[in-house]
């Protein structure tokens, strides 16, 4: 193998972004992000308002890849047993019996994970990092692949928690889907009439083939000049006078591994810049947090990380 050629296509990608579109109208730049959080072993935070289709989105990537998949709702009285199980005493044997939680599964979806109480949502930093939990003292190792599809409203605030830094940096992506255009939405209205498109989904990949694809997703080789390019975007976010937090080391990592997964989903081995520039905002913008000045003059995030982005060289 040279060092930098095009990969023979893979068949099961194509079908995999197939299958998601059935269910998914008119946002395939969307699907095509979640499919590089799964081939890069990361999680997911879609962040939109109810009814454009989050719940659906995580239903239809669990069963495309034959995955085990495990829904909790977030509500401010649920507790980190609820989400990582709890030791049951048996008074047959007089033991304690450890029952797993809905972690223990391939896909778990913490819909409005914000509503949790902080202690809640850190239940899942430790899974979300290292594919592990930790419960009385012991580790238990998580199913592979591993994923976490969070959900969030961004406008309703009232018995909400935000989420802190440490849980937004174990992201690897943050989305928004929004609302469709009016021919995609008649499409659904039409398709919807006879049948729900996810009750007739069927799995084109199973769970050993998608960790099989990770690990050719860390075979797609990174130039050093593309590693300095990367860095020197991340050590200008935390120099930043507009900023208050910049972007972590995870952050940087993360980036690195989005930019293969989406070099492997292009068909090629090698990472180009254009990859790192796609994937710099979903991966990094929910990692920075604005001054009150900045947030005054109306300045996001994303215009903060493209504005860092216009200023350094491209490397040729």
């Amino acid at each position: 193998m040279t060092d930098k050629q095009l990969l023979k296509p893979d068949p099961y990608l194509p079908q995999l972004q197939s299958n998601l579109r059935k269910v998914i109208f008119g946002k395939d730049q969307n699907l095509d992000m979640l499919i590089i959080a799964l081939l890069a072993g990361g999680s997911v935070l879609i962040e939109d308002v109810p009814g454009v289709g989050k719940t659906t989105l995580a239903k239809a990537l669990a069963c495309s890849i034959d995955a085990r998949f495990c829904r909790v709702q977030f509500t401010p009285d649920l507790l980190p047993a609820d989400v990582l199980g709890a030791s049951v005493y048996n008074p047959v044997t007089g033991e304690f019996t450890f029952r797993k939680g809905p972690i223990f599964c391939n896909i778990l979806l913490a819909d409005e994970i914000n509503r949790a109480s902080p202690r809640t949502q850190s239940a899942l930093l430790e899974a979300m990092n290292e594919s592990q939990a930790t419960i009385e003292g012991i580790r238990y190792p998580l199913p592979k692949p591993f994923m976490v599809l969070a959900t969030q409203n961004p406008i309703e605030f009232h018995g909400t928690y935000p989420l802190p830094e440490a849980q937004l940096d174990r992201f690897l992506l943050c989305l928004e889907l929004g609302y469709p255009d009016i021919d995609v939405e008649i499409n659904i209205l039409q398709t919807h009439i006879h049948c729900q498109p996810l009750d007739e989904l069927r799995p084109v990949l199973s769970t050993t083939q998608v960790q099989q694809l990770q690990h050719q997703v860390s075979n797609v080789h990174i130039d050093t000049s593309l590693m300095q390019y990367l860095l020197e975007l991340v050590h200008r976010t935390r120099s930043d006078p507009r900023l208050e937090l910049g972007v972590s080391p995870r952050g940087a990592l993360m980036l690195s591994r989005a930019a293969q997964a989406t070099a492997f989903l292009k068909g090629r081995n090698y990472v180009l810049p254009d990859d790192v520039q796609q994937l710099a905002g979903p991966v990094l913008a929910h990692r920075i947090l604005l001054t009150s000045k900045s947030r005054y003059e109306g300045l996001t995030r994303q215009e903060v990380i493209t504005d860092n982005m216009n200023h350094i060289k491209v490397p040729v």
